[in-house]
C-alpha cells in the first residue's frame, strides 16, 4: 500500500474501537493492485457471534468468505470489525450470511463472492447457509449459477 493509500483507511495502525451493533460503515477499501487478474482471496473468520432475534441467545459460527476481486478489495481489519459487529445484532443465520454478501457487494462490487456461515448446532442442528454472486452478463454469473447447483459443503 502507498501512503496516500494508507491515510484514507481509517481502522488499521490505530486504536481498535468495537461496535456494539451491526455496522457496515466501518467497511473500508483499497485498490487492487492486479485487477488484470482474476484471483481468489479467502477470509475463514472463526469467531463469529450473532444473537437469535426469537430469544436473544448467541450464536457461533465460522464465516468463509471467498472472492474474485476487481478495482476495490476489502481491508482486513475493517473486515474483522465489520464482523464483530454482528455480537449483539439479532438475525437469522441466513440473513446474516447473506446481508455479509450484500454489504461486500455492494462496498467492493467484486467479479464473483460466495460466503458461507458454518453454525454450531443449537438444539442438535448445524445450519450451514451459501450465497453467492456473480457479476450479472459475465462469466461470474454464470460461475456462481454453476457453484450454486453444484454446492455442497461436503
Amino acid at each position: 500500500m502507498n501512503s496516500r493509500e494508507n491515510e484514507s483507511l481509517r481502522a488499521l495502525g490505530r486504536k481498535t474501537e468495537y461496535r456494539s451493533d451491526y455496522a457496515p460503515e466501518v467497511l473500508e477499501t483499497f485498490e487492487n493492485k492486479h485487477q488484470e487478474n482474476d484471483y481468489w482471496v479467502r477470509f475463514n473468520c472463526p469467531e463469529f457471534t450473532s444473537l437469535c432475534p426469537i430469544t436473544g441467545q448467541p450464536d457461533f459460527a465460522e464465516i468463509r468468505i471467498s472472492y474474485i476481486p476487481d478495482v476495490r478489495m476489502v481491508e482486513s481489519k475493517s473486515l474483522k470489525l465489520y464482523l464483530f459487529s454482528f455480537r449483539n445484532h439479532g438475525d437469522f443465520h441466513e440473513d446474516c450470511v447473506n446481508k455479509i454478501m450484500k454489504d461486500l457487494i455492494q462496498l467492493m462490487d467484486p467479479k464473483y463472492i460466495e460466503v458461507t456461515g458454518i453454525f454450531t448446532p443449537r438444539g442438535g442442528i448445524s445450519i450451514y447457509p451459501y450465497a453467492n454472486y456473480g457479476r450479472p452478463g459475465t462469466k461470474y454469473a454464470e460461475m456462481a449459477e454453476y457453484r450454486m447447483l453444484h454446492h455442497d459443503l461436503g
